[in-house]
């Protein structure tokens, strides 16, 4: 079992970004855009010189209603990718690489292949032995709130109070996961913006993100190009919601997000560094 050497951040000192890198042919806003390993390979250096800290490499959709692949396939879209970037950013140069996956057999090969990070939608859910292998690794484990799967999430976006239930949730999934043999300290909170939320309940969850943060574990938020900026704004094109995404993620680095995972890496990054200038410049720490 590979274990990670991922350099720490310093979480609360400022806001990182996180490059989405989707390699599959289905993502509701840039499927099929990198085609080849060579294509993926020229995004992930655009948004590094444009500012991105990592790059998260993903294989398969998760898009609402999105067909599920085999863990043969995604392997198949994934590793070849992150080798190039792995060689086109030789010694530590390059940025921390994370593989957007829930399943066990693609986070073991993904790390033993170089990767830094294991990005989990399902939080441990879809397969706990994912849990065991992040805990061999010792690598950083962003666990993510969702419901159900791609085709049954929407169905389940029912809550009395959202904030406290994803928090609730998300706490539950930690003990999971510590049980599992999983650090604390490996641990990165993701609310899933768009994973079983309505419009009403993401934009609460944006609101109120500070509870989250709270509980003491570093946040990442998700906005980029989701569908409740689109309905707040009536843009149905996911690539014209740059504005919308721009300003959910000056609010959630107001609230105490330390990594926006976003696909326009260079207009984020600006935003995050004025957000930051004005938050932490006055000595205002963001630590839960």
């Amino acid at each position: 079992m590979a274990t990670s050497s991922a350099p720490a951040l310093a979480w609360g000192t400022r806001t990182y970004v996180m490059g989405v890198l989707n390699l599959t042919p289905d993502s509701f806003s840039d499927g099929g855009r990198y085609p080849t390993p060579e294509a993926a390979l020229r995004q992930a250096q655009r948004m590094v010189a444009a500012g991105a800290d990592l790059l998260d490499l993903g294989g398969q959709s998760t898009r609402p209603g999105a067909a599920e692949i085999s863990a043969s396939e995604e392997m198949a879209r994934v590793l070849p990718v992150l080798a190039l970037i792995r060689a086109a950013f030789p010694d530590g140069r390059g940025p921390l690489l994370s593989v957007d996956t829930f399943r066990a057999a693609v986070a073991e090969a993904a790390l033993a292949a170089g990767a830094h990070w294991i990005n989990d939608v399902s939080g441990g859910r879809r397969e706990p032995e994912l849990l065991q292998v992040v805990a061999a690794a010792g690598c950083p484990y962003v666990l993510m709130h969702s419901r159900g799967d791609s085709r049954t999430m929407d169905q389940l976006a029912t809550y009395k109070a959202v904030t406290a239930e994803v928090g609730e949730e998300l706490l539950r999934a930690t003990e999971r996961a510590v049980a599992a043999g999983v650090n604390t300290a490996q641990v990165i909170w993701d609310p899933g913006l768009g994973f079983a939320k309505t419009t009403e309940h993401n934009l609460t969850l944006v609101r109120e993100l500070s509870q989250l943060r709270a509980a003491g574990f570093p946040l990442l938020v998700g906005p980029s190009r989701k569908r409740f900026i689109g309905a707040v704004l009536e843009e149905p094109r996911p690539r014209a919601r740059l504005w919308g995404t721009a300003a959910v993620s000056a609010l959630a680095i107001s609230q105490g997000a330390d990594v926006l995972r976003v696909h326009d890496v260079g207009p984020i990054a600006q935003t995050a560094r004025m957000v930051d200038a004005v938050m932490r410049s006055q000595g205002l720490s963001l630590e839960g």
